[in-house]
């Protein structure tokens, strides 16, 4: 009798995004552990809008907090995946809109005297980032995160590019 052979099939990868951010909640201080598992279901998982961003006294500082809570861990990630030297920092900027799209901006500063990289513009109503399940969520993540990693390379092979050019001259 011959020997069914099983199929293999390449899948993509794609990390706890969830519980990345919820570690990188503990990690920096912002919140214990159960506060931050409590905090990112309420925010991301329900229906939408998030009644948690529209009804509180200042809606514009939790607006900004969530969004630098969500974007912030996965900088970090696309830039531990990227190779920065060691003068290079990357910053988030946010705009925050309580009636349109919030602006979420990612810049990279290379070191001194050297021009800064736009990496990511994101234009997010920060109400309507609400996921019906966490595979969805992962999946937003994910685009996230490679548009930051995609970013990150083409500004530091820019930068390369520059480099080389002057030292030729």
């Amino acid at each position: 009798m011959a020997k069914k052979l099983t199929v293999v099939r390449k899948r993509h990868r794609s990390r706890n995004w969830l519980a990345y951010l919820c570690e990188a909640l503990v990690a920096s201080g912002a919140m214990p552990t159960w506060e931050a598992a409590t905090y990112l279901t309420e925010n991301l998982f329900g229906e939408k809008p998030n009644p948690h961003l529209l009804t509180p006294a200042t809606p514009h500082e939790l607006t900004r907090q969530f969004l630098q809570r969500l974007y912030q861990p996965i900088v970090e990630a696309a830039s531990r995946d990227s190779t920065l030297s060691p003068a290079a920092t990357i910053h988030l900027f946010t705009d925050i809109s309580l009636t349109g799209n919030s602006a979420v901006l990612v810049v990279l500063f290379p070191g001194y005297d050297k021009p800064q990289h736009l990496v990511l513009f994101d234009a997010v109503k920060a109400w309507d980032l609400v996921f019906p399940d966490a595979n969805t969520f992962n999946a937003w993540v994910d685009e996230r995160y490679r548009l930051l990693v995609n970013g990150l390379r083409t500004a530091l092979a820019k930068m390369d590019l520059d480099e080389d050019l002057l030292t030729a001259i």
